[in-house]
C-alpha cells in the first residue's frame, strides 16, 4: 500500500506540474496572439491617422484659402481649383491648375503652412510618435492582461516540485538578482525614452534651421542681386513672402514658386539656384545621410551618451530615416551616382537645344544640374519640358519612380557573438544582401487610373493630340506618387502650349499652370485621388 501511495503522490505532484505549464504557455501563448492583432491593428490606426490627417488638413487649408483675402486684381477662382491647390500643397504635390500670381499674400502665407505641415519629414516625425504612444499602450495592455491572470495551483507540493517554493536564502539570492536585471532593464529603457525624445529635438531643429537659413540665404540673394530683384518687383511679391515660401516648398519637396514661370524667371540667376540644390538634396534624399551626420557631430561635440546609442541602436528606436551607418553611405552614393547620371545624359541630349537657348555655359551647367536634382522629387524647373525630347521625359519618369529612400541592396543585421570582459555579447552588424525591397514601388494600379483620365479627356486627345497624348497625361499623374508630382509627388509638368494646336483658337490664352488646369472636373478629381494615393503609398508596400 505504501508503495502504492508514493506513486499516487509523484503522480498528483506530476499532474499538478504539468497543469502549470500548460496553464504558463497558454498565457504567454494568448499574450502572443494579442500582440499580433495588436501590431496589425496599430498599422491599421496608424494608416486612418495619417489618411484623416491628409484629409483635414487639405479641408481646413480649402477653407483658409477660400477666406483669405484675395488680389484685388484677381477673378474669383473656382472651389475646385481652390480645393486642388490645398491637395496639392498638402501632399506636397505642386500641382496647379491656376496661376501662382492669382493668390494673394495671404494665401501665399496659407499654401506656406500647408508645404510645411505636409511635408514628409515633418509628418514622418508624426507618424513616428503616433505608432510609438500607441504601440506603447498596447504593449502595457497586453502586460496587464498576462499579469492579471497568472496560472494559479492548489498544491503546494506541485510549486515546490515547480521550482516556486525555494529556501529563504536562496529566496534571497535570486530577489537581489532580479531587482540588478530590473535595474539594468529599467536603465536601458530610460536611455531609449530619453534617446527618443532627444532624436525628436533634433529633427524639429533641423527642419527649422534648414529653412530658416535656407529663406535667410535666398532673401539676401534677391535684396543684393537688381536682376532677382526686379523680377519680383515686377511682378508686385514681397521678398519676405518669397524667401520664406520658396524656402519652405524646396524643402518639403513640394515644387511651387510664386512666380507664374516657377524657376524659369530665374534660369540666369545661378547663384539662386546652387543656394537652392542644398535645400533640395537636405529635404528629400540626402535628409537620412544628413541626419546620421548632424547626430555624429553633436555626439561629438557634447560627449552625450544618448547620441551614441542613437547611432548604434537606429533600428531599434524605430525612425524610418535613422539608418545604419553602412546604409546611409549607400544611400548617399545612390544619389550622387544618379544625379550624375542624370547631368550627363541631360547634358548630352539638350546642350544645344531649344530648352537651353539663349544661357551661356555657366548658366547652362547651373541650370542643367538644378534641373536634374529636382527630377527626384521636388519638380521646380528652369526649363520648358513640353521642348525637352522624349527620351528625356522617359528618364525624368524613371527618375520619379525611383523612391527617396533607393540604395537597390538589401541590408540585414547580423548578430557576430563579441567577447568582451565579461563574457560573450551580441553584437549587430550590417551585411550586403543584393537588391533590395526600397528600390521600385509597384504602379500597376495607377495604370487605371491613367485610362479612366484618358477616357475623360478622350475629346481633347483627339482634337489637340500635341498637348493631351498618353505620354503627357502619364507624366502628370506619375509625377504625384513618390514626393511631388501626382502619384509621385514630383510637380514637374509639361505645361499647355496654344502654339501647338493643330486647330488654332483664336482665343487661346497662354497660361502658366500645370498641363492639368486644361483637364476637365472629372480629370481633376481623379488626380486628387492620385494625390492622396501618393502620400499613403507606404501603407501598400
Amino acid at each position: 500500500m505504501g508503495i502504492f501511495a508514493s506513486l499516487g503522490e509523484k503522480m498528483e505532484k506530476f499532474y499538478n506540474h504539468s497543469c502549470y505549464k500548460m496553464s504558463s504557455f497558454r498565457t504567454y501563448f494568448l499574450g502572443f496572439l494579442c500582440s499580433l492583432f495588436d501590431f496589425h491593428e496599430l498599422q491599421l490606426n496608424s494608416f486612418v491617422f495619417q489618411f484623416f490627417y491628409y484629409i483635414i488638413l487639405s479641408v481646413l487649408g480649402f477653407l483658409a484659402l477660400k477666406l483669405s483675402v484675395m488680389k484685388t486684381t484677381t477673378i474669383r477662382l473656382a472651389d475646385l481649383d481652390l480645393f486642388f491647390t490645398a491637395v496639392s500643397a498638402s501632399t506636397v504635390s505642386s500641382m496647379s491648375t491656376v496661376e501662382m500670381e492669382l493668390f494673394s499674400n495671404s494665401q501665399l502665407i496659407v499654401i506656406t503652412v500647408l508645404m510645411l505641415l505636409g511635408g514628409e519629414i515633418f509628418t514622418s516625425m508624426l507618424r513616428f510618435n503616433f505608432v510609438r504612444s500607441n504601440f506603447a499602450h498596447k504593449i502595457k495592455s497586453i502586460d496587464s492582461r498576462v499579469h492579471d491572470n497568472p496560472p494559479n495551483s492548489k498544491n503546494f507540493p506541485g510549486k515546490i516540485e515547480s521550482g516556486l517554493v525555494v529556501h529563504p536564502q536562496v529566496k534571497d539570492e535570486k530577489t537581489s538578482s532580479i531587482i540588478e536585471d530590473g535595474d539594468k532593464s529599467l536603465s536601458g529603457e530610460h536611455l531609449r525614452n530619453v534617446s527618443i525624445k532627444l532624436l525628436n529635438h533634433v529633427v524639429i531643429r533641423y527642419i527649422f534651421l534648414v529653412q530658416i537659413l535656407g529663406a535667410g540665404l535666398i532673401f539676401l540673394y534677391v535684396s543684393f542681386v537688381p536682376s532677382a530683384k526686379e523680377v519680383l518687383k515686377n511682378k508686385g511679391i514681397q521678398m519676405q513672402i518669397f524667401s520664406i515660401f520658396t524656402a519652405v516648398s524646396t524643402f518639403s519637396n513640394c515644387g511651387f514658386v510664386p512666380t507664374n514661370e516657377n524657376m524659369k524667371v530665374f534660369k540666369k540667376n545661378s547663384g539662386l539656384l546652387l543656394f537652392l540644390i542644398p535645400q533640395v538634396l537636405l529635404g528629400n534624399t540626402l535628409f537620412a545621410p544628413a541626419l546620421r551626420g548632424v547626430i555624429w557631430v553633436l555626439g561629438k561635440t557634447t560627449k552625450r551618451v544618448e547620441y551614441g546609442y542613437m547611432l548604434n541602436n537606429s533600428r531599434e528606436l524605430g525612425y524610418s530615416y535613422l539608418l545604419p551607418g553602412l546604409h546611409s553611405f549607400v544611400m548617399a552614393i545612390v544619389v550622387l551616382v544618379l544625379i550624375v547620371f542624370e547631368f550627363l545624359f541631360f547634358c548630352s541630349m539638350e546642350w544645344n537645344s531649344e530648352a537651353l537657348y539663349g544661357l551661356d555655359g555657366n548658366e547652362k551647367f547651373v541650370g542643367s544640374l538644378f534641373q536634374v536634382v529636382n527630377l527626384r522629387h521636388t519638380g521646380e524647373s528652369v526649363f520648358d519640358l513640353s521642348v525637352v525630347t522624349p527620351a528625356v521625359l522617359v528618364v525624368f519618369i524613371i527618375m520619379m519612380y525611383l523612391p527617396a529612400r533607393a540604395s537597390f541592396l538589401n541590408l540585414e543585421d547580423k548578430e557576430v557573438d563579441v567577447k568582451n570582459g565579461e563574457g560573450e555579447t551580441k553584437k549587430k552588424k550590417m551585411s550586403l544582401k543584393g537588391r533590395g525591397h526600397d528600390t521600385f514601388s509597384p504602379l500597376f494600379f495607377l495604370v487605371p487610373f491613367v485610362i479612366f483620365i484618358c477616357m475623360t479627356e478622350r475629346d481633347k486627345l483627339k482634337e489637340d493630340p500635341l498637348n493631351f497624348n498618353v505620354l503627357s497625361i502619364t507624366l502628370e499623374v506619375i509625377r504625384g506618387h513618390f514626393w511631388s508630382s501626382a502619384y509621385a509627388n514630383v510637380g514637374l509638368t509639361t505645361g499647355y502650349h496654344c502654339s501647338l494646336q493643330l486647330r488654332p483658337d483664336p482665343f487661346c490664352k497662354p497660361v502658366w499652370y500645370g498641363f492639368v488646369g486644361r483637364w476637365s472636373p472629372g480629370g481633376k478629381l481623379l488626380l486628387v485621388v492620385v494625390m492622396f494615393l501618393g502620400k499613403l503609398r507606404k501603407f501598400g508596400k
